[in-house]
C-alpha cells in the first residue's frame, strides 16, 4: 500500500505539503495541524509502550494502527478525488474502544478525586497521550466547522480520550495507586 524509495522530495520546502488527493495546502492548514496531532499522539503511545507488555501492549499497538488510519482519514478529505474508496475509520473501531474502556472500568477502583497525571510510567504517558488526542480533538472538531469530515472518526478521538483515562487508571493498580488532587493541598494560611 505505501512504498517509500526516497525519504526526501524538496516539496515541502517552500511551506506546502499535499494531502492524500494530491492538493497542496500550507503546512499550518487546519487539516494537516490535526492529523499532525494524532501522529504526536502516536508517539507518546509508542514511549508508553515500553512499559507495557501481554493484552495492554496488544491494546496500545491497535490503537497505534489506528491512529494512522485516522492520519490517513484526515489526509483524505470528503470532497477531494480521491474520496471515493478512502480508508475511515469506522463505527467498529469506537466501539472497540468502548468495549475496551467498559471492561478495564469495571475493575477499577472508584474515583474520589480528580487525578493527577502520574503513578507508573506507562500511566503518565497515556496521560500524556490523552492531552495531546484531545487536541487533536479540538483542531478535528475546528476543522469541520469549514470541512467536512468523518463523524466517526471525531467519535473516535473522543473515545480515544476516555480510553486513556481508564487504561491509564488500570495501569496504576486499576486505580489504587492514582495520583489524586487535593483541592487547596499546597496553600498556606497566613
Amino acid at each position: 500500500m505505501v512504498k517509500l524509495d526516497k525519504i526526501y522530495t524538496r516539496g515541502g520546502d517552500k511551506g506546502e505539503t499535499s494531502l492524500g488527493d494530491g492538493k497542496r495546502v500550507a503546512k499550518h492548514d487546519l487539516r494537516v495541524a490535526a492529523y499532525g496531532t494524532a501522529d504526536e499522539a502516536n508517539a507518546v503511545i509508542g514511549l508508553a509502550r515500553l512499559h507495557t507488555s501481554g493484552d495492554d501492549d496488544a491494546m496500545l499497538a491497535r490503537i497505534q494502527n489506528d491512529l494512522f488510519d485516522l492520519g490517513a482519514d484526515l489526509c483524505t478529505p470528503e470532497d477531494g478525488r480521491k474520496a471515493a474508496g478512502a480508508l475511515r475509520i469506522t463505527a467498529e473501531q469506537v466501539k472497540r474502544l468502548e468495549d475496551e474502556i467498559d471492561i478495564m472500568n469495571a475493575e477499577l477502583a472508584p474515583l474520589t478525586s480528580f487525578i493527577l497525571p502520574g503513578g507508573s510510567p506507562e500511566a503518565a504517558y497515556l496521560h500524556l497521550a490523552r492531552t495531546v488526542i484531545r487536541r487533536c480533538e479540538r483542531l478535528m472538531t475546528e476543522l469541520a466547522g469549514v470541512e467536512e469530515i468523518n463523524p466517526e472518526a471525531v467519535k473516535y478521538a473522543n473515545r480515544l480520550s476516555d480510553h486513556f483515562f481508564v487504561m491509564s487508571r488500570w495501569l496504576n493498580g486499576k486505580g489504587t495507586t492514582d495520583v489524586l488532587w487535593t483541592p487547596g493541598g499546597t496553600q498556606t494560611s497566613g
